[in-house]
């Protein structure tokens, strides 16, 4: 499972031009579920991603986590993350999770990070045509993927 979380001052996701999920500073994540993936995997990333020190302490240090701050999660389904770009010129995708699969353990995630404490946890629509905006703060983008967890 791979998380891409970028440390944000907001973020929104529509859906047909209505706003169907935000952010007002936190954390907003692009989640790709491999085959494979487990529940597992998912606790991983919930277990680090709401503890990880990377917002602004009182001089300016990155030393508070999400939990720290009070801050919100908008976190949205990104199959493209599990592409293959190693041969060719066209991504494969087949190391995505069939769709089914990514959906269950996609909503697992999004369950799990609510009950771990963070203030509020929005989402996109799983499979759905989206368009994310965001005001990327730092910046602060890190890639977490689950297989390199301990």
């Amino acid at each position: 499972m791979k998380a891409v979380l970028q440390r944000v001052k907001y973020s929104t996701v529509k859906i047909d031009g209505e706003t169907v999920g935000k952010c007002d500073g936190g954390f907003m994540i692009l989640l790709g579920v491999e085959s494979g993936d487990t529940e597992k995997d998912s606790d991983k990333l919930v277990n680090k991603i709401p503890n990880l020190r990377v917002f602004e302490d009182e001089n300016g240090k990155m030393n508070l986590s999400l939990l720290d701050t009070d801050g919100e999660l908008l976190v949205i389904s990104q199959f493209t993350l599990c592409a293959d770009c190693i041969h060719g010129r066209r991504p494969s995708f087949t190391k995505s999770a069939p769709p089914a699969e990514a959906e269950r353990l996609y909503e697992y995630f999004v369950d799990s990070l609510k009950k771990s404490g963070v203030k509020s946890v929005q989402t996109g629509k799983f499979g759905a045509d989206m368009q994310v905006e965001l005001l990327n703060d730092g910046p602060v983008t890190i890639i977490l993927d689950s297989k390199e967890l301990h």
